[in-house]
């Protein structure tokens, strides 16, 4: 009944089991210097078909903001859609953890950058006025803030353009296992062989308690991550525990299961809704999120039966935004088609 993100769903029980074996094992050696995190690294290696370094850290937040800390400097930009998370909901985070360098948002539909949008800002950038600000990095959300998701293509096209300019390019992938089980292509395409240096995976919003893994396809970059983390406060004493969610999390595929229940449940949901009169749809549905826009007094009544959903702010009223989650259960989705049914029934 609760629709308000994939954060509010528990932790999966493959993970939870995982962390007991943990627990259960002899003592093992802190800081990462266990057989779990040493597993991590070699899933998310065969993973993305290459070698990687990986660091795993408790929160996207700390991933995303360490990751931009290692290809940014102080007097650098990093160019960002204006509605990702690191420039809206990670309270100066990348800033901090930086140093101090700007963001500068890109405006685009259905949550994405356009080519031609990042082209014009880089042209007009004054790169090497010593009074400006200096190119450096680019970061891309998927699966967007708006439930969309880039192609290969998109991601290539976008990652060349920043490389032309000198920029180290930054994926934040919170819910980057929802946009690859909706492409259904291999991780690596969507990644490095499209020219992204630096991964952010998460896997909190999919299954797990608290994990994330920074991952870099350009290891020079990795050189000194290890020191911003334990700075930061993300060196945890006791990895093995992260890590085993992130080792369960990566065996036999469970992180795309999950992640198509989750995107399994949004189209059923979403397909049911805009069936019904005076509904529409803010952005095509490809991951596990949807904002919608419903009647005011259907959205009012749904609440008052139990269902919980964020209304979007700076949008129409009626506007809400309802998330799925690996847990969703079908039943769920489908009392909500229901009663937005007969709602809609009784308003006409």
């Amino acid at each position: 009944m609760n629709f308000c993100s994939d954060n509010v769903a528990g932790v999966t029980p493959e993970i939870l089991a995982a962390i007991e074996t943990a627990n259960r094992d002899a003592a093992a050696r802190p800081y990462g210097n266990d057989a779990w995190t040493k597993r991590v690294e070699q899933h998310l290696t065969a993973i993305f078909e290459r070698p990687v370094v990986a660091f795993p850290v408790i929160s996207g937040t700390a991933a995303n903001a360490l990751s931009l800390s290692v290809m940014t400097p102080p007097y650098g930009v990093v160019y960002c859609h204006d509605e990702a998370h690191i420039a809206v909901d990670e309270c100066g985070a990348p800033e901090m953890y930086t140093g101090g360098a700007k963001l500068r948002p890109i405006s685009g539909a259905d949550g994405k950058i356009p080519v031609d949008a990042l082209a014009k800002v880089l042209a007009n950038s004054c790169a090497g006025d010593v009074h400006r600000v200096q190119p450096a990095a680019l970061s891309l959300t998927q699966a967007t803030e708006a439930g969309t998701v880039y192609k290969p293509a998109e991601v290539a096209a976008l990652c060349a353009l920043a490389k032309q300019h000198g920029l180290k390019t930054h994926m934040d992938g919170s819910r980057f296992a929802n946009a690859v089980a909706h492409l259904n292509i291999s991780p690596a395409e969507l990644t490095w062989k499209a020219g992204i240096d630096v991964l952010s995976f998460g896997a909190s919003k999919n299954g797990a308690l608290a994990a994330e893994a920074v991952v870099f396809f350009d290891e020079k970059l990795a050189e000194t991550f290890g020191f911003r983390r334990k700075r930061a406060g993300h060196l945890i004493s006791k990895m093995r525990f992260l890590s085993a969610q992130l080792d369960a999390y990566l065996t036999d595929g469970l992180w795309l299961k999950l992640a198509r229940h989750a995107n399994s449940m949004a189209q059923r949901l979403v397909q049911g809704l805009t069936a019904l009169p005076g509904v529409k749809l803010l952005y095509p549905v490809e991951a596990n999120e949807i904002f919608i826009q419903l009647p005011v007094p259907t959205v009012a009544a749904l609440r008052e039966a139990g269902f919980e959903f964020y209304d979007w702010p700076d949008s129409e009223p009626g506007t809400i935004r309802l998330v799925t989650a690996f847990n969703t259960q079908q039943t769920a989705v489908d009392h909500f088609i229901d009663t937005a049914r007969r709602l809609s029934n009784v308003a006409a």
